[in-house]
């Protein structure tokens, strides 16, 4: 899967800027699982599929308050970019490099 692998991730939130690794792992079929990891802790990556070169998933944030985030992006290349939608806050653009 072109997909899976580690990618550096940036995140335009109203809190500022947030970094993290983002950890595609590839499941059964056409989907994944995976983490990121970054300013607020690690988040889980659940019910990720693949549709071509573009991946959706969930994640929960818990802190500074909990939300449901749901996410997609697309990955041309070593490049990773999508939004995520977290409820009142709107969409947060999602930017990302293959990590070496």
């Amino acid at each position: 899967m072109a997909v899976a692998g580690r990618y550096d991730c940036v995140t335009k939130t109203p809190m500022g800027t947030m970094k993290g690794l983002m950890t595609v792992v590839p499941g059964d079929g056409d989907t994944f699982t995976g983490t990121i990891t970054g300013d607020l802790g690690s988040l889980e990556l659940r019910d990720g599929t693949i549709a071509g070169d573009t991946i959706a998933w969930k994640m929960t944030m818990t802190s500074p308050m909990k939300i449901e985030l749901d996410c997609k992006a697309t990955i041309t290349g070593d490049d990773l970019a999508g939004k995520i939608k977290a409820g009142f806050f709107g969409s947060m653009d999602l930017l990302g490099t293959r990590a070496g």
